[in-house]
């Protein structure tokens, strides 16, 4: 009977083992990046504090279950104290409700960067590739989402040919030509901004499976970062650009 009892512990205790190891495989992986608004700014109410059912955040060397702020593990953010709420909350949720599987998440965004700071050959281009060339050997990468732009609006003229270089070489470098890649108006709390948004719109007819998250209906705390229920608004239609572009 003694020896009965051992044998149902081991097998337990094999059983936990093989299904902690199995989430960490066959995931769809999606990279979130950009400047202050995909890091998160915004206070992480209560109910937001659990980590996400299904949900596994990146860590630079492994995973853990995925909860907020999800900018904590960034290579290239700003003090902890200032990673908060992000859309890829809001985004991971509903992309997990919807496609019934595994989620990774690499997050890797740095508050106050321009686009230039991203553009290829430089340490956040090289960075965010190595990242996801580590996170892919846990599955399969699907996409991206982008929220960067608040750094660069008065630079809006030239700002769709660097998306279009930067989508391109990190799709070569990743080696998917056809990576789905969303990315997020800013908020037109200053009127300045109006025109960037309209510019960033004309993404997917420059660039093929691109899609534009629009920031209407949405409000923020300080006329730049987006407050709590809007980034969680926005991280919504993030998922369901992604889904279109999947499909």
């Amino acid at each position: 009977m003694k020896s009965t009892y051992l044998n149902l512990f081991a097998l337990g205790f094999f059983l936990i083992i093989l299904s902690s190891c199995k989430k960490e495989e066959g995931m769809d992986i999606y990279l979130a990046i950009g400047q202050s608004n995909m890091a998160g700014r915004a206070t992480i109410p209560s109910d937001l504090s659990a980590p996400l059912d299904g949900v596994y955040l990146f860590t630079g060397e492994g995973w853990e279950p995925a909860r907020n702020p999800l900018n904590i593990y960034s290579s290239i953010r700003k003090d902890s104290s200032m990673q908060r709420l992000s859309p890829a909350y809001g985004f991971a949720r509903k992309i997990r409700s919807l496609s019934h599987r595994d989620i990774g998440l690499v997050v890797n965004a740095k508050g106050g960067s321009s686009i230039h700071e991203w553009m290829p050959g430089t340490p956040f281009f090289d960075e965010i590739v190595k990242r996801a060339k580590k996170a892919e050997e846990s599955g399969t990468l699907k996409g991206v989402i982008w929220h960067q732009g608040e750094s660069d609006v008065r630079e809006a003229d030239q700002y769709l040919e660097l998306m279009k270089t930067l989508i391109v070489e990190l799709r070569n470098a990743l080696d998917q030509k056809d990576l789905p890649f969303v990315a997020g108006q800013v908020s037109e709390a200053k009127v300045e901004r109006k025109d960037f948004n309209k510019m960033i719109l004309e993404l997917p007819n420059e660039v093929p499976f691109t899609g534009v998250v629009p920031s209407f209906g949405s409000t923020t705390f300080d006329s730049t970062h987006f407050d709590s229920p809007s980034q969680v608004l926005l991280g919504e239609r993030y998922a369901d650009q992604m889904r279109l572009l999947l499909q």
